[in-house]
């Protein structure tokens, strides 16, 4: 039996979202962070991921935003596809669909990332890589939980619950298109991760150590934090 060719590895941002935690007037992706797009940093970054065959951008079916946020980017190595879908598992699962549409195979790797990670560094992807490329499952990059947590019921604190070995998920996540795929079939639309739907399956993503710089910009502080380290040289 033939073997398999080496797995590759491609970058798939679902951007379908309309970020209304944010409380921006568009969605959160195209707010402008150091004079440019977040969705643009993000894809810059991941550009010079040389391990990286390819990225991904899945969007809104009625998206009209994106080609004037991120001129230039749609050609042999970036890739867009209007189907993204009302959660973000059923975005995510249809850029599986798009990925394997255009000859990616079930073996090759799969980075998701959120296009709201804007501050991400290609030395931390090429550490996913690193940690995940010869690994059975796939893993994320995660940090261990520093802050106390507390519990809430009606506005007060019911419990405050232990933090020894609880981490934080960041993105990318990093899973084998075809274990993904099935991984997000039987997980449902309500998957709020990926490594939260290999999980169901009876399987152990590998944590690796993320940065605190790696954050989500969701809330309006965010914003302002984002904006000012984009700012520093």
């Amino acid at each position: 039996m033939a073997e398999l060719p080496s797995p590759r590895c491609f970058a798939l941002l679902p951007c379908a979202g309309t970020g209304s935690r944010s409380g921006a007037a568009l969605p959160k992706q195209y707010v402008t962070i150091a004079g440019r797009a977040m969705v643009a940093h993000t894809l810059e970054a991941l550009g010079r991921v040389a391990r990286l065959s390819a990225a991904l951008v899945v969007l809104a079916p009625d998206d009209d935003r994106f080609e004037r946020s991120v001129p230039g980017f749609a050609g042999a190595h970036g890739w867009v596809a209007r189907c993204g879908g009302a959660t973000r598992a059923q975005t995510v699962a249809n850029g599986l669909a798009v990925l394997a549409q255009r000859g990616v195979q079930a073996h090759d790797w799969v980075l998701v990332h959120d296009a709201a990670r804007c501050l991400i560094e290609p030395a931390w992807v090429d550490r996913l890589i690193d940690a995940c490329l010869d690994d059975e499952v796939g893993g994320l990059l995660a940090l261990p939980l520093a802050d106390t947590l507390k519990q809430e019921e009606g506005g007060r604190v019911a419990a405050t619950l232990p933090r020894a070995h609880k981490w934080a998920a960041q993105t990318p996540q990093m899973f084998r298109l075809g274990l993904l795929r099935r991984a997000l079939e039987q997980a449902g639309p309500a998957v709020t991760d990926e490594a939260g739907a290999v999980e169901a399956l009876g399987l152990s993503p590998r944590l690796v150590e993320g940065d605190a710089a790696n954050l989500k910009v969701t809330w309006p502080s965010d914003f302002r934090l984002a904006e000012a380290l984009k700012g520093t040289p």
